[in-house]
């Protein structure tokens, strides 16, 4: 099992080295979002509402926004300062209460606790302590930057660390709307709903309840998985220069092969008119024109007798 915590809890001067583990899991059902056309997974991007531009990683501050729109900014020298001074790896016992003392509204997260080395004799002290006193300690702790209220309890002969809310964090019940003030219920209608209560009532076996929704989906997605109905992104279209180097290469071939004497330079055979003009006249301006050659007489005919 995964350890996300290491530290230590005490209690008068009783300290005791543990570990803290996750003990529930999200079992929720991750669905990914798709663009109905290519079927690709869709990018959720970090976008400024000014620059309308992605920013970056290190671009980014912590801020706190004590009115709309305005903003006292946080280093992050400043708060991990913050966090190391108030950061002891310790959880310390305060006091010890009754369990049901405390309303499940309070109650947050679940975390296994183990002994780190050279603490099982206090962590079996402790264990055995809080089952024989059937009490739980109340503890303050600090997990990821937060600093949390716990509770310490027993559960299956192993330690528990149950972090609960603060009591400001647990809104006022009196805020709730249309709640109704007064029971306007005979005693007919109560007798009958105490009566359902008792059929219905039963030891409580954690095994028997599923999470129907979800064993409906996971069978939805293996059947369309086995029917062939799936999926693929389509292949995101890459530039290629395969033409462009094949061309680039056939160019270097035709400029290194051997002239015949006496070829040519082609021409282009389409010349823009002002083109035209200007070579025109550079050549009037070059070349210099040979005399032409004296004409030849031609020879007396000679007449032939009959």
């Amino acid at each position: 099992m995964h350890t996300m915590w290491k530290g230590s809890i005490s209690f008068g001067l009783v300290n005791i080295p543990i570990k803290l583990h996750t003990a529930t899991e999200d079992k929720d059902i991750k669905l990914r979002t798709l663009h109905d056309k290519c079927h690709a997974p869709i990018k959720y991007e970090k976008i400024c509402t000014v620059c309308e531009q992605e920013v970056k990683p290190e671009e980014i501050v912590k801020a706190y926004e004590y009115t709309k729109g305005k903003f006292v900014v946080l280093d992050q020298e400043d708060l991990e300062k913050l966090r190391k001074e108030n950061e002891e790896k310790a959880v310390e016992i305060i006091d010890f209460v009754k369990m049901e003392e405390i309303d499940p509204i309070y109650f947050d997260r679940s975390y296994y606790m183990s002994p780190n080395e050279g603490g099982g004799k206090a962590y079996s002290l402790l264990r055995k302590a809080l089952q024989e006193s059937q009490k739980v300690g109340i503890a303050k702790i600090i997990i990821r930057s937060k600093e949390q209220m716990a509770v310490i309890r027993v559960y299956d002969n192993t330690l528990v660390m149950e972090t609960i809310h603060f009591p400001d964090e647990v809104r006022r019940s009196g805020d709730v709307p249309n709640v109704p003030a007064d029971d306007k219920v005979t005693d007919k209608e109560l007798a009958t709903a105490i009566m359902l209560i008792d059929q219905l009532t039963t030891e409580f076996e954690p095994e028997k309840y599923t999470d129907e929704y979800r064993s409906a989906l996971l069978e939805l997605i293996e059947s369309k998985r086995t029917g062939q109905e799936t999926v693929t992104p389509t292949a995101k279209e890459t530039p290629s220069n395969v033409t462009d180097l094949m061309a680039a290469l056939q160019a270097s071939i035709d400029r290194t092969k051997p002239r015949s004497e006496g070829a040519g330079r082609k021409e282009p055979a389409i010349k823009k008119e002002t083109a035209i003009n200007k070579e025109s006249a550079a050549k009037k301006e070059t070349v210099v024109k040979k005399p032409a050659a004296p004409r030849k007489k031609a020879a007396p005919k000679v007449k032939k007798e009959a």
